[in-house]
């Protein structure tokens, strides 16, 4: 098998451009990606089976380091809007706020007139991009809507610690937990690229997946010990899920916070 190194280097990404492709260990279909973000080139094969990844320092040239600094923009082909039948300041929310502990001046939350969701917006750097709508009707059919196409995570809270968990609520759950803690939801058991880059920012990543996901908890501790370069990341095995605030999976979560 070619080195990876050396085929990742081959690629000549220019800064922040990301390619993804079959992976040139397993053979993973598009499982591979390598992303070059301002001289930090990482790689990493998001195949559950397999172990590649990897990262290293690239020279920036004269011309990437003037595009650094220039404003940033982003071309979209259409900015996101929230449906016209997605309000805010809906009575309606406030029995689901209160089901779950979920603070008004600490999780903005949305109502879904047409459907009878609350609606949960995604927003990356100050804007948003998507939203996410959960069922309030009991066996409602899909329980959670997504109402954009972005691959964004779902982001709660301002700690210096990301605990990476799979929906929403859980999530906003643990910003409430401690101010230390962020949520950031995946919204489902899938570890993108883009989550890989959101996590960058953070000190200290927690992975804690719902309790029927163990095996994935760990899985993305691994990929993420080996791609985040500038965090400790931990695995937290969980009783039972977070938004449900079992008294020894907050304790848990805690000690792990103070760590």
């Amino acid at each position: 098998m070619n080195n990876i190194y050396d085929i990742v280097s081959d690629l000549d990404l220019s800064n922040g451009e990301t390619k993804r492709m079959d992976c040139p260990a397993c053979k993973g279909y598009k499982t591979f990606t390598a992303t070059n973000n301002m001289g930090s080139l990482v790689w990493n094969c998001y195949k559950a089976n397999c172990s590649v990844s990897g990262n290293t320092r690239v020279h920036l040239t004269s011309d990437d380091i003037r595009e650094s600094l220039r404003p940033h923009v982003q071309h979209q082909k259409k900015d996101f809007v929230l449906p016209e039948y997605v309000v805010s300041h809906s009575q309606e929310v406030l029995p689901f706020r209160k089901k779950f502990g979920l603070d008004e001046d600490s999780v903005e939350l949305y109502y879904d007139v047409k459907e009878h969701r609350v609606v949960f917006p995604v927003n990356y750097n100050g804007k948003m991009v998507d939203a996410t709508g959960r069922a309030l009707r009991l066996r409602q059919k899909p329980k959670w809507k997504r109402y954009g196409s972005s691959s964004y995570a779902y982001i709660c809270g301002a700690g210096a610690i990301a605990v990476v968990v799979e929906d929403c609520i859980s999530a906003a759950t643990v910003s409430s937990i401690s101010s230390k803690a962020t949520g950031v939801a995946l919204m489902g058991t899938s570890l993108l690229p883009e989550h890989v880059l959101q996590l960058q920012k953070y000190n200290k990543i927690i992975v804690a997946l719902d309790p029927d996901a163990a095996r994935k908890t760990f899985e993305f501790t691994r990929q993420l010990r080996g791609t985040v370069d500038t965090a400790s990341v931990y695995a937290l095995n969980l009783k039972d899920d977070l938004k449900y605030r079992r008294k020894a999976d907050i304790i848990n979560l805690n000690l792990l916070l103070s760590h």
